[in-house]
């Protein structure tokens, strides 16, 4: 297991430095450009989870391990990511708008760009709303709704503080006792990929159990950590109240409802979306599939999301959006703003959608038969 996780934590380094270096090569060489006519579509739906001030001087501090920078952006970032869209000729809309268009019910042709939250963040309500609503952005926020009763388990960040605080981290892996060191940044990150990727692969209830156990050993208190960072109820209520806001369901416990039995993976998306609608008095349209990738959110999974009569279900697939049907509505791929690529000309490039197109292309023809 370790093995196969350092692997696949390497493969995603060089996987970043790779994509960092071909997206310049489009931006500089201006082929993002000339193929976008053909690759951009109709619109792109973004991904962000966390918007907070700049990190970098606790990293110079000393504070260099951050395995879960990707999911923050800074608010200059985002102001950024705002200006090159429209510099990019979309129009930034709501979801609703957004569906109206991929429908063809709306009188504009112009491609559409829609900025998307994940897990109910604070930081969302305190820097993303702010700058948002100076430039008139409308954006959906995504509750999962265990995490603004205090009780969520944002697991992922309780694994980094367990690991942040450990000299060691020690757990029964496969039947076997293993012992992680954690004396320097680097052993840490490699402590957190290892345990990271080995808990995406087991049963949601095992993996948490893990999590608390691995918590309970390190003093690390889990229900503080929801608290903090996650809006309450009155909170995202003042959020709502804006018409710019849209809020969505995000399951009850951020299970990936793939590794879940039909009638478990219902409940956990209906649940949720009733919650919302009991807890703002108006109806919940729209979901997203946590960790959102192929193993998270199935066929099966869209089928549910429309069967409970839902708008739209939305994914981290990548992709800009050429079109959709009803049936693809509840799968909709999305463009992460991550924290590793933090620089407008990727922003430019991406919306281009050449990225996708080649990567896609390369994809297939590797897969032919030879």
């Amino acid at each position: 297991m370790a093995i196969a996780a350092k692997h696949r934590c390497l493969m995603n380094q060089a996987s970043t430095r790779m994509l960092k270096t071909a997206l310049t090569a489009l931006h500089y060489s201006g082929i993002g450009s000339l193929f976008a006519p053909l690759t951009r579509g109709k619109g792109v739906i973004f991904t962000l989870h966390q918007v907070q001030p700049d990190r970098r001087n606790e990293a110079r501090s000393g504070r260099a391990f951050d395995p879960n920078r990707i999911l923050s952006v800074t608010p200059q970032f985002l102001e950024t990511a705002v200006l090159q869209v429209r510099a990019s000729g979309f129009e930034t809309v709501s979801l609703d708008e957004a569906l109206l268009r991929l429908e063809g019910r709306s009188a504009s042709s112009k491609p559409f760009a829609c900025f998307t939250f994940d897990d109910g963040y604070r930081d969302n309500l305190t820097y993303a709303y702010p700058l948002l609503k100076r430039y008139n952005v409308p954006f959906t926020i995504y509750v999962p709704t265990d995490f603004p009763d205090g009780r969520g388990e944002l697991w992922w960040l309780v694994l980094e503080q367990v690991v942040r605080k450990s000299p060691a981290v020690i757990v029964q892996m496969a039947g076997q006792l293993r012992s992680f060191a954690c004396a320097t940044n680097s052993e840490k990150q490699k402590t957190y990929d290892a345990i990271y990727w080995w808990l995406r692969g087991l049963p949601e209830d095992r993996a948490r159990q893990v999590v608390r156990e691995l918590a309970g050993g390190a003093g690390v208190d889990i229900e503080a950590i929801c608290r903090y960072l996650i809006m309450t109820w009155d909170e995202i209520r003042e959020l709502a109240s804006d018409p710019l806001v849209t809020i969505g369901a995000h399951t009850k416990r951020h299970f990936a409802v793939a590794k879940l039995k039909p009638s478990e993976a219902r409940a956990e998306v209906s649940e949720s979306v009733a919650r919302i609608e009991c807890e703002l008095n108006r109806p919940c349209r729209h979901f997203s599939f946590p960790y959102g990738d192929e193993a998270s959110a199935s066929d099966r999974d869209f089928e549910i999301v429309a069967g409970l009569g839902l708008a739209s279900g939305v994914t981290t697939r990548k992709g800009l959006i050429r079109g959709a049907g009803r049936d693809k509505l509840m799968g909709l791929p999305r463009v992460s703003l991550n924290g590793d690529y933090q620089n407008r000309r990727y922003v430019e490039v991406l919306l281009t959608g050449a990225p996708f197109a080649f990567w896609n292309t390369f994809h297939r023809n590797a897969a032919a038969p030879a």
